[in-house]
């Protein structure tokens, strides 16, 4: 489904990702862990037009995605979960959700509404309280509901645990499975690597710019430098 092949991206001087290759199959969770500063939240941006790479090649399907903006991207099938959420806190649940699905017909979205509240009924209780009176663990849900709006095939999540509590981690986790048995392909980006590693069919581990390691995800959770590095063991 995805291919990014030699990603280079640049702040300035400084080279965020170096030369990063990984792919993502059709239907599969494909996580990618790592250190602050390790590149992982680029190459997401760099996915949605949000960075421009300097070098490489990205492509969704037969599209090149490279030189696009970011709605031309959500309206092949991509959408993106930032990091810290950036939610409308000032606008209701509803209006939050709304707006991601801006590309779509009316009658599409009362569809998707009825879908995103079967699996978020928390949401459709909060319909009219503003998103920023959430609590940590809501407000992730509504990321994530925002983002299924648009009716993605890839769904690109970055940090979703952040902040939450371990029983709200696990309620994530869960939401996740079940987006991805919705026929979502999914790229986790997680600096919790045991949550990571224990969603995903496949890993890629970064290291200041750089693709240090791959390898099914089952694998990497019993690799010992993973283990020391990355999960305190």
């Amino acid at each position: 489904m995805l291919e990014v092949e030699n990603l280079w991206v640049r702040y300035g001087t400084v080279e965020a990702v170096k030369g990063v290759s990984f792919s993502v199959p059709a239907g599969s969770i494909v996580s990618l862990i790592g250190a602050n500063g390790a590149g992982k939240t680029t190459s997401l941006r760099a996915l949605t037009g949000l960075v421009k790479p300097g070098a490489g090649e990205l492509r969704f399907g037969s599209t090149s995605l490279v030189g696009l903006a970011p709605h031309q991207v959500v309206g092949l099938g991509i959408a993106h979960v930032p990091e810290g959420r950036r939610l409308f806190p000032k606008m209701t649940v509803l209006e939050n959700l709304t707006m991601g699905a801006y590309r779509r017909s009316r009658a599409d979205v009362a569809s998707t509404l009825i879908m995103v509240y079967e699996h978020f009924p928390i949401l459709k209780e909060r319909g009219r309280q503003l998103a920023g009176s959430l609590s940590g663990g809501e407000q992730q849900m509504l990321a994530i509901a925002r983002a299924l709006m648009s009716r993605p095939k890839l769904l690109l999540l970055d940090e979703p645990s952040m902040g939450l509590s371990p029983i709200m981690t696990a309620e994530v986790g869960k939401i996740i499975r079940q987006i991805n048995a919705l026929d979502v392909s999914i790229i986790l980006v997680e600096q919790n690597a045991m949550l990571a590693l224990t969603l995903a069919q496949y890993g890629y581990v970064l290291q200041t710019g750089q693709l240090v390691m791959q390898g099914k995800a089952q694998d990497l959770l019993r690799d010992e430098g993973v283990k020391k590095a990355y999960l305190g063991l």
